[in-house]
């Protein structure tokens, strides 16, 4: 069975080089990039810098995790100092259900 890893090219510390990651933590990646408006590269090297015992890819997928981790409440989120928005310019989270739906039956 071929592996569902896909293998891409970014320019890291050490200059260019390629990782295999999942293609959910590579749409993870290109989300929080577009979020904090940086480059592959510059994100990747940002992960780099914070250090990890395992290799680059390890650090990454655990970066995904903390970063995701940290912006799952608008406490969180505010106190990670994840966008460029300020939490009062944002709109408040949608609830699973509403007071005025009818309950189940």
């Amino acid at each position: 069975m071929p592996s569902k890893l896909v293998n891409r090219n970014v320019t890291a510390h050490r200059g260019r080089t390629s990782m295999r990651l999942e293609p959910e933590v590579w749409d993870a990646l290109e989300e929080i990039r577009q979020r904090e408006q940086v480059s592959l590269g510059e994100l990747v090297r940002t992960v780099e810098a914070r250090g990890h015992e395992g290799g680059r890819t390890s650090a990454v997928r655990v970066f995904v995790v903390d970063y995701f981790r940290a912006a799952a409440t608008d406490a969180g989120h505010d106190a990670a100092g994840h966008g460029a928005l300020p939490a009062r310019q944002r709109r408040p989270a949608q609830t699973a259900v509403s007071a005025e739906a009818p309950a189940p039956v």
